[in-house]
């Protein structure tokens, strides 16, 4: 069945790049896979869409195709002309039989379904895809103050990596390569295929050759002639200033490695620890700063603890419960620049006395007195 990408992400059609992450990063955290209620088909699928969509080129065309269009994740294959989004619902196939009175090309068919089909259609060049290594996911733990600033990690990761040996190549270094007997060095296999429209060449990547066309003479020891093997990488990681909790870093050709084709992408979740004192709300930091009645009514000089240091603020005298007090420039980086920040907002709470003494009593008679 032919998917429908902005329904995955749960945005209408029009909808902008903004919108479109905004929807990603929240489905991407409630169906990641490694937690405790996520669902590894659902991530795939949202990820797809997302990567679909987030780029110009890929979403005018599936737009213009559905999913079943050329380079799109999914689609119907041979055997969906069924209607919906990729699929060939708008079309009358009964005018196509013999004798119907109606003359077609086949070729000129051919060359239409051809881009739905990603091969070259009816009697037509047929093509390939360049297989592509599967994308892999992470999540890795920062201090509040680290998503604030911006930090540099690593991870340590084992997956399909490119064999520094061979390149990736599968030879043995100095050795003869022979040309692909299964695929003649053309790298993809070819077939012929019947429908009912006619009959349609497709290609497929040589399973011999993995695509490169040439067998080498003598296989590399340590991949065993793959070009690829298991192996422990580690991966640095720039966390941009101002990321959100739960956000989600691509690092695109760090997945999975497949011979001869593109490397897939790594996904890093960024998990924020709380801060003892601040909480996020945008690029603004609130505090609740609880006060003396005293300090309230005269005003007093507070010493307040910033991510970027110590600082004097002034409570003014008279401030209410309640009140909220701007540190200005002392927030979250905007667009993750440092010259551009939001502001410390501070929520004043007024600490009530349980207990007075005569002689405040009698002061507080005082000023009751005088209508304070």
């Amino acid at each position: 069945m032919a998917k429908d990408y902005y329904e995955i992400l749960g945005v209408n059609k029009g909808a902008s790049k903004d919108e479109m992450k905004k929807a990603y990063h929240k489905l991407a955290h409630k169906y990641h896979p490694d937690k405790n209620k996520g669902d590894d088909s659902k991530f795939k699928e949202v990820n797809e869409a997302y990567q679909t969509l987030s780029d110009d080129g890929k979403r005018a065309q599936y737009d213009r195709f559905g999913s079943a269009g050329p380079n799109m994740g999914g689609g119907q294959g041979y055997g969906g002309f069924n209607q919906g989004a990729g699929g060939f619902g708008g079309f009358d196939f009964s005018g196509f039989q013999q004798g119907g009175g109606v003359e077609f090309d086949m070729g000129d068919i051919g060359d239409i379904f051809g881009e739905f089909f990603g091969g070259g259609g009816m009697g037509g060049r047929g093509r390939s895809q360049q297989a592509r290594g599967r994308d892999i996911s992470t999540e890795i733990d920062i201090s509040f103050e680290e998503s604030i600033f911006g930090v540099k990690r690593s991870v340590l990761i084992s997956k399909q990596s490119t064999c520094d040996t061979c390149s990736g190549s599968g030879a043995k270094a100095g050795t003869k390569m022979d040309t692909c007997k299964t695929c003649n060095g053309k790298g993809q296999v070819r077939e012929m295929k019947r429908s009912i429209l006619g009959t349609f060449e497709t290609a497929r990547v040589c399973e011999h050759c993995h695509g490169a066309g040439k067998i080498p003479n003598e296989k590399c020891s340590e991949c065993k002639g793959k070009g690829v093997h298991n192996k422990q990488e580690d991966i640095s990681i720039a966390i941009p200033a101002g990321i959100n909790n739960g956000e989600m870093i691509r690092m695109t050709g760090k997945g999975e490695a497949i011979s001869h084709g593109q490397t897939g992408d790594l996904y890093i979740k960024v998990n924020v620890k709380p801060h003892s004192i601040y909480r996020r709300d945008g690029s603004n930091l609130i505090m609740d700063l609880p006060i003396k009645l005293t300090d309230a009514i005269l005003g007093f000089e507070y010493k307040l603890k910033t991510l970027d240091g110590d600082m004097d603020v002034t409570i003014p005298e008279g401030v209410n419960h309640g009140e909220l007090l701007r540190v200005r420039g002392k927030g979250v980086p905007q667009g993750g620049s440092m010259s551009r920040r939001g502001d410390i907002i501070l929520r004043i709470q007024i600490k009530m006395p349980t207990k007075l003494s005569k002689k405040s009593k009698e002061l507080l008679e005082d000023l009751k007195k005088e209508g304070i």
